[in-house]
């Protein structure tokens, strides 16, 4: 009796993968938004139990081959969007094709400030590496960067030699942000950012705030600054 009821099983298995790939096949050759079969046409087509159809039918739509709207129908799924890839200052230049340098000016221990300790989600003056770096491209100042990292996430990251990217050192150990959450905002350069970033005092700068997160623990705030005249900000949109 068992080895019966394994032998049925193993059928409608079978006619559950039938289906699938049919339907499938039927997808790739159908614009997206195109109506999939229905299951009382594939009952029909299949001669099998409505089970066994919704069942092929669900595998798609967990796949993304077909979306499901509830009281339309199931239709061919649109290709699904990928968000833009977060992204280091060295990797936007190298995509650029440009020389990416970076000349620290500040790498310490200190105290998280307020607005530092509640983007990283710690008490205040908990200690945070604080890394300044100016960043050049082909040898021309084009940021200035402030970057604050939570200390017990990214232990003794300053001994020995600062590395060449931030990105690529998280990587290594197994803790690149996985996301991001930036803002962007126009203003003038300070006295400072002027004398560093050799622009015209008062200039026109672009300020980039970031809050990056390993999969939901902050572990980065970068605060950055840019020359209005120097840098284009690309931003992907979809909807």
């Amino acid at each position: 009796m068992e080895t019966g009821q394994q032998g049925v099983a193993a059928r409608r298995e079978l006619k559950h993968v039938t289906i699938r790939e049919y339907v499938r096949n039927l997808a790739l050759a159908s614009a997206p938004g195109a109506p999939a079969p229905s299951e009382r046409e594939l009952v029909d087509r299949f001669g099998v139990a409505r089970m066994t159809v919704r069942q092929a039918l669900d595998a798609l739509v967990v796949e993304g081959v077909l979306e499901r709207f509830p009281g339309r129908g199931t239709f061919v799924a649109r290709p699904r969007r990928v968000p833009t890839g977060i992204s280091s200052f060295t990797e936007d230049m190298q995509r650029r094709a440009v020389v990416a340098e970076s000349r620290t000016l500040i790498a310490d221990r200190v105290g998280a400030a307020n607005g530092v300790a509640r983007a990283l989600g710690i008490g205040v003056r908990q200690p945070v590496l604080h890394w300044r770096r100016l960043r050049l491209a082909d040898g021309r100042p084009v940021c200035l960067s402030d970057a604050f990292l939570n200390d017990t996430l990214v232990p003794n990251l300053f001994d020995g030699e600062l590395p060449a990217s931030l990105y690529d050192e998280l990587a290594s150990r197994g803790r690149r942000p996985t996301w991001a959450e930036d803002s962007v905002s126009a203003g003038t350069a300070t006295a400072e950012e002027s004398e560093l970033l050799e622009i015209d005092a008062s200039s026109v700068v672009i300020r980039h705030n970031r809050r990056a997160l390993w999969e939901d623990i902050p572990i980065e705030v970068t605060r950055s600054v840019y020359p209005a005249d120097q840098h284009t900000l690309w931003l992907q949109f979809g909807d």
